[in-house]
């Protein structure tokens, strides 16, 4: 198996799930950190900054979802999820969700539409952080990182 040959890129079962994960987990930590240390120092740059992260990580969930989804129909050929492949699809669906309900708070704050609600908001962003920590930690397992603990 040749590591540069394009077909082993583009055609292995779930490669680039496990690739383009990364991007949206990257972006969202990145962003709660950056919203946190605009809302401690009151500093609009770093509100700014964790805006277009979190923004960033909400458009970069639909390849990550979509390859995850295209993984589980060609490794299991559509079959009925169970155990640790249901439960990360699940913590997957809350994550995605956490990270969309996030993009919308701070989307409603910056076009002045609502009263920026620091509190839920970041919340919510920690709570988003421990669910997309878990589900991380589940699709460690599935990919045979976490196999060797």
């Amino acid at each position: 198996m040749n590591p540069f040959d394009w077909r082993t890129v583009l055609l292995a079962k779930h490669a680039q799930h496990v690739v383009l994960i990364h991007f949206p987990i990257a972006l969202f930590i990145a962003a709660v950190a950056l919203d946190l240390l605009g809302v401690w120092t009151k500093r609009e740059d770093l509100a700014a900054a964790g805006y277009f992260n979190v923004s960033l990580a909400a458009l970069s969930l639909f390849p990550a979802i979509l390859t995850g989804l295209v993984a589980w129909q060609w490794q299991l050929e559509g079959h009925r999820l169970k155990g640790l492949l249901l439960w990360h699809l699940l913590a997957a669906s809350c994550s995605a969700l956490i990270i969309w309900a996030s993009w919308w708070m701070h989307y409603q704050a910056r076009r002045g539409r609502r009263r920026p609600a620091h509190g839920w908001r970041v919340s919510l962003e920690l709570a988003g952080v421990l669910v997309v920590a878990l589900t991380g930690h589940l699709g460690g397992f599935l990919s045979g990182v976490n196999t060797n603990l």
